[in-house]
């Protein structure tokens, strides 16, 4: 894998706007002109459109990363092996290493532009991923973000808020972020916030919540980005059915 198919898969999908521009800074000249596309007409058959939906989740993955781990000033170790071993399980050891550079390109275009400018880049950019990219494929992005969010065993405020902030701007629930970062806790209480209701809520409202979440991230949904990804949304949806079976448990419900 070769970080311009990573990048030049996009076949429109997110071509042009924010995201193309920072994929035009990452590649320099080495695709001079390919995010121009968006502004013309393209036929591309079946499997180009996967491949462009799938590298662009990845790229876009990538972005919303180097947001994420960057959010409170710091570049920490064990956030950046998250994304290192989620690259080189799934893909290759050349995958890790061009996405490890993918990522430090960027840090060094947020140094460059400051972090009022970038925040406000990263907006945009968000705003283009909601635009076009449906929303089981944006949930999973926001799982794979917290997740890398948890890696260091500590969630800072700023990446609180930063994951609630992007949700919004691609148009989720800012609630997303706090259900997404649940995931994986063996306590009640986050059991809770993973179904996204109260401990005082009914035990209909329980099970409306469980049904509704089964259903925006069943795996199913992802399936197009490739079996690594599905892998991850089975887990995710493994981690939603624990969640569901504690506060069943805790209320003895069947």
């Amino acid at each position: 894998m070769a970080i311009g198919k990573w990048i030049g898969g996009f076949l429109g999908l997110l071509s042009g706007g924010p995201v193309g521009a920072l994929a035009g800074f990452v590649l320099g000249s080495l695709l001079d002109g390919l995010f121009e596309m968006s502004t013309e007409q393209h036929l591309y058959t079946p499997q180009q459109q996967v491949e462009g939906e799938r590298n662009g989740f990845l790229f876009s993955l990538m972005v919303l990363s180097a947001h994420i781990i960057h959010a409170d000033g710091k570049i920490m170790h064990s956030e950046m092996e998250y994304v290192r071993r989620f690259l080189r399980t799934n893909f290759s050891e050349q995958a890790e290493t061009e996405g490890e550079s993918i990522l430090l390109k960027l840090f060094e275009q947020k140094k460059q532009m400051g972090e009022k400018q970038w925040n406000i880049q990263m907006q945009d950019v968000c705003r283009q991923i909601g635009s076009v990219m449906p929303a089981e494929q944006r949930l999973q992005l926001i799982a794979f973000l917290c997740e890398i969010a948890k890696a260091d065993g500590h969630i800072a405020p700023e990446e609180r808020e930063a994951l609630k902030a992007v949700c919004i701007a691609m148009g989720l629930d800012a609630g997303t972020a706090e259900q997404m970062m649940g995931l994986g806790s063996s306590s009640l209480e986050d059991a809770y916030k993973v179904l996204g209701v109260s401990a005082d809520a009914t035990d209909e409202e329980v099970r409306k919540a469980y049904k509704k979440m089964a259903l925006q991230h069943h795996p199913d949904r992802v399936a197009s980005l490739g079996d690594d990804i599905r892998k991850a949304a089975e887990k995710k949806f493994q981690e939603i059915g624990e969640a569901k079976e504690r506060i069943y448990k805790a209320r003895n419900m069947r």
